[in-house]
């Protein structure tokens, strides 16, 4: 134990940090996310509503070519990426993929085997499992599915977000994918 003189004792090293983290109060955030193509693949784009409070951000971006389940990945990047500080994070997807993968430890399980999903087939996108897992280590965070085209609001604007992100001319590539395809022709 670390002894302070006019301090609370607490465990040093790897202990004391679990002992921060347990403790700390973290802010509570809503993220909603979406992500689609104009054909699969095709044009993506992804749409991202962040709830703290009584703030709000809307972020999107897309690519000239992907696919939807990159874009549903991107998009939960996206809003855990622009969180400032460790936070408890909530984010409702309409991608059961997406959410399954997180919370049933899908994805962990093929990073630990790597990057399979079982003996012989390779698990897709991993370069975006592998960003996604970095940041749900650093923050905590829930996946939650919601039905998509439900009448929910921010998941309606998080589709809206996507399709125009999608609808751009100006798409940069999603470098990864295409030298995944290009490595296939």
């Amino acid at each position: 134990m670390e002894q302070r003189s006019g301090a609370v004792s607490r465990p040093a090293g790897a202990a004391g940090a679990l002992v921060r983290r347990m403790t700390e109060k973290l802010k509570n955030v809503t993220i909603y996310t979406d992500g689609g193509c104009l054909g699969n693949p095709g044009p993506g784009g992804y749409g991202v509503v962040l709830l703290y409070g009584a703030r709000r951000k809307e972020l999107s971006g897309g690519y000239r070519r992907t696919t939807n389940n990159r874009m549903e990945i991107m998009a939960a990047i996206a809003g855990l990426g622009a969180l400032k500080g460790r936070c408890a994070a909530t984010i409702y997807t309409d991608s059961q993929y997406l959410a399954n993968a997180v919370m049933q430890g899908w994805a962990r399980r093929w990073r630990a085997n790597g990057w399979k999903r079982n003996k012989s087939d390779k698990a897709l996108n991993p370069d975006l499992w592998q960003e996604l897992l970095e940041l749900c280590d650093r923050h905590e965070v829930t996946f939650v599915w919601i039905k998509a085209h439900a009448g929910t609001p921010e998941n309606e604007r998080c589709d809206a977000l996507s399709r125009e992100a999608a609808g751009r001319l100006d798409l940069p590539p999603d470098s990864v994918y295409e030298a995944q395809q290009n490595r296939f022709k």
